[in-house]
């Protein structure tokens, strides 16, 4: 029985006990068929298109957990490419049929993970509600007369209704956030240009993030890496230099009186009082600061020259399909027509200003934690006063992206009769979001506020943020891929390292595999059988550089739990039992590069 929160820990530890892909997608097609929000999904993964996707996995990577993301249902913005579903952007008139999927997608589909689907938004991205879209308002699923938070709506409302393990958003003033905080999930922001935006309908290009909601932290740290990593195709994409924070004594900046604005929400702000007075529990140092010169800057996303980035994406779409356009959107974007090049140095010019105001503030503090969104509005309110209701969601989320900061949304509790969720965002400077991680993992668990709508739900120790993490993958090779062999460079070019040369345990068996270029070894494990262990080598690569990895592994070879020498388990390479009919045995030497060297003796 899988619990209501589809959280990576739970899937895990039922693949372990026997649950296959297979039954996991049937699970999700039921919770689907169920969900009593219709406006989630644009497209739905076909019943047997998901089916097979789960067959192809298990032909690919048949031993449990043997991937990242072995098994594991997630939902996709519908701004984001999936080959074989069409890209909407919520306008059907934009709809397009992508030949390939965006970067994002690869590398999780490599990782194992499967895709059950496109879900709504506010329509190009444009909106922090999940009212502006002509495929209908996704729902807050503590209450349907409440908006789910936007643009990354339909995402959110999967991840904490238990139709998905994760879902992608995107985020340019906060729609990785809000849609968060309103549904009690975590929402992981990368800097900008940490995760590649290749095959992402943009909305402000310079700006835009791929984001994860999840249900847990370390959920969405381990999403985020597979997803990681410089892509030469996205002219924004960077290679990251990871930024470290204090181990402990952390300082971090709370709003003082005079920048405290929650609309009248006085229910939100003893939310995020408390969340101030749980920080000082794990040890923080609390410091007020002046938000002034941030709120500022996120004044500029939407009431400055950045709102011609929206215009630039859509510009020709919207010189013949203006009328295609939900009302709302088309007046934002339109609004576009009012700045020339002038006001975008000038935009520019202010927000260095504005920066430079800032470094100010950041001299006394190590991160900042503010709401994530002061209020919340019932779709009625909104749909009466769309733009300014929407602005209000946006105050503390729209100046990060501007700054280039990594930001981590997590629950903050529920209002005084449980019934409406708020939460906080944690800030951090460019590429500390790995260090960021940490704290939020604590103040998420020190919450215990549930997951999701399971309010009830216990936060696993399996997905606890570790310290020394790494976020590397470990691997073994053989074969081929040995230092010094012709296929080396396929673990050496991704940046990944060597971490040992060692043995297996003494029960494995080599052969040679029959018309393979360059050679290749067929690793078997025999139970019973006494060997001496055959040398191999264990890596280490980046979760994404796995997934591509595993991706290219041909036939009859495949990744599976091998054991070493020492007891202790690894990823690696191993072979299906009826390629090695007449094939030659090597096992008596010792391992790949023994015959390697026998044969060039020979």
């Amino acid at each position: 029985m899988l619990p209501t929160i589809l959280d990576l820990s739970s899937l895990k530890a039922a693949y372990a006990a026997g649950l296959t892909p297979l039954a996991l997608v049937e699970e999700v097609i039921a919770r689907r068929t169920a969900s009593d929000d219709p406006a989630v999904f644009i497209t739905e993964t076909p019943d047997d298109d998901l089916r097979a996707a789960a067959r192809e996995l298990i032909a690919r990577a048949p031993e449990p957990n043997s991937l990242p993301l072995w098994g594991v249902p997630f939902a996709v913005k519908d701004n984001i490419d999936v080959a074989g579903l069409p890209t909407t952007a919520a306008c059907p008139a934009f709809a397009h049929d992508p030949a390939t999927d965006s970067t994002v997608v690869a590398r999780l589909k490599a990782a194992g993970a499967l895709v059950i689907g496109k879900t709504n938004l506010d329509q190009f991205a444009t909106g922090l509600n999940g009212t502006r879209s002509p495929y209908g308002a996704p729902r807050s699923v503590f209450d349907k007369a409440y908006v789910s938070g936007g643009s990354s709506s339909g995402s959110a409302v999967t991840v904490a209704s238990g139709l998905a393990s994760f879902a992608l958003g995107t985020d340019t003033a906060g729609s990785g956030r809000v849609p968060a905080a309103f549904n009690n999930l975590v929402g992981i922001k990368p800097t900008p240009g940490l995760v590649p935006n290749v095959g992402v309908v943009p909305a402000c290009r310079s700006v835009d993030v791929v984001t994860v909601f999840a249900a847990t932290v370390g959920d969405g740290v381990a999403i985020r890496k597979v997803m990681d990593g410089y892509d030469a195709g996205d002219p924004y994409s960077r290679k990251a230099v990871p930024a470290s924070l204090p181990a402990s004594g952390l300082r971090i900046g709370v709003l003082d009186g005079a920048e405290r604005e929650f609309f009248g929400n006085s229910q939100v702000e003893a939310l995020y009082d408390a969340a101030i007075e749980r920080a000082k529990s794990l040890g923080a140092t609390i410091v007020p600061f002046d938000y002034a010169p941030f709120r500022q800057a996120a004044e500029l996303l939407y009431n400055g020259p950045w709102v011609a980035e929206r215009l630039a994406a859509v510009k020709d779409f919207i010189g013949t399909n203006a009328d295609d356009f939900d009302p709302t959107v088309r007046t934002i974007i339109e609004g576009a027509k009012a700045y020339d090049a002038v006001a975008a140095f000038e935009g520019q010019y202010k927000l260095g200003a504005l920066k430079q105001k800032t470094l100010v503030e950041w001299d006394k503090v190590d991160i900042l934690m503010l709401p994530t969104s002061p209020t919340t509005y019932t779709v009625a309110d909104m749909l009466a006063d769309p733009i300014v209701r929407n602005g209000h969601f946006g105050r503390y989320t729209n100046f990060a992206n501007l700054f280039g900061y990594a930001a981590i949304a997590i629950p903050a509790g529920f209002d005084s009769d449980e019934h409406l969720p708020a939460g906080v965002t944690l800030f951090g400077p460019s590429f500390s979001d790995d260090a960021l991680a940490l704290f939020a993992d604590a103040m998420h668990r020190a919450l215990a506020a549930g997951m999701g709508k399971d309010k009830t739900a216990v936060i696993p120790e399996a997905s606890r943020v570790a310290v020394a993490d790494d976020g590397l993958v470990t691997i073994m090779v053989v074969g081929a891929h040995l230092t010094g062999m012709p296929l080396n460079h396929e673990l050496t070019g991704p940046g990944g390292r060597l971490v040992k040369t060692c043995r297996t345990a003494g029960d494995y068996r080599l052969f040679v595999l029959p018309n393979t270029v360059p050679p290749k070894p067929g690793l078997i494990r025999e139970p019973g059988f006494a060997g001496k262990g055959l040398e191999v080598e264990v890596w280490k690569v980046t979760p994404a550089a796995f997934g591509r990895f595993v991706q290219n592994i041909p036939a009859p070879l495949g990744i599976g739990k091998v054991t070493l020498d020492d007891g202790s388990q690894v990823s690696g390479f191993l072979c299906e039992p009826y390629a090695i009919e007449g094939a030659q045995e090597v096992t008596d030497l010792g391992g790949w590069r023994a015959y390697i060297a026998s044969r060039n003796k020979g």
